[in-house]
């Protein structure tokens, strides 16, 4: 069975999908992109960037009764692999002990032309 987890403390999915979805205690946080969704502004400097992409991240985990502790698996996509370590330097404050495993590559363009995209996996 699945349940879908929704918040109003991230964005609202730019298309046909949910912002997490739950099966059998797993948690799928779809792709956050730096939107505030707040005012629906997006920072134009990777690292205020990263910041808010793994807040709506957390938000989404916490609407789920999860912490960044929870999770296991992320996944970061770059529009410019230059940004690694400065998105690492983020990355860090977020998940600081017990890090989840993680793949992270460059790819050719993001929705609404932003620097990055995060999506995780957590459990309970």
């Amino acid at each position: 069975m699945k349940k879908v987890i929704a918040t109003v403390d991230a964005p609202k999915a730019v298309g046909p999908y949910s912002q997490a979805i739950e099966a059998n205690g797993t948690v799928y946080v779809s792709g956050q992109i730096p939107v505030n969704p707040a005012d629906g502004s997006i920072p134009s400097d990777i690292v205020a960037q990263a910041h808010q992409s793994l807040k709506n991240v957390g938000a989404i985990l916490k609407a789920a009764g999860l912490d960044y502790q929870n999770v296991v698996k992320t996944t970061v996509l770059l529009a410019d692999i230059n940004d690694f370590k400065a998105v690492n330097e983020v990355y860090a404050q977020y998940f600081t002990a017990q890090q989840p495993a993680r793949a992270c590559f460059q790819v050719a363009a993001l929705p609404l032309g932003v620097k990055l995209e995060v999506e995780a996996i957590a459990v309970r």
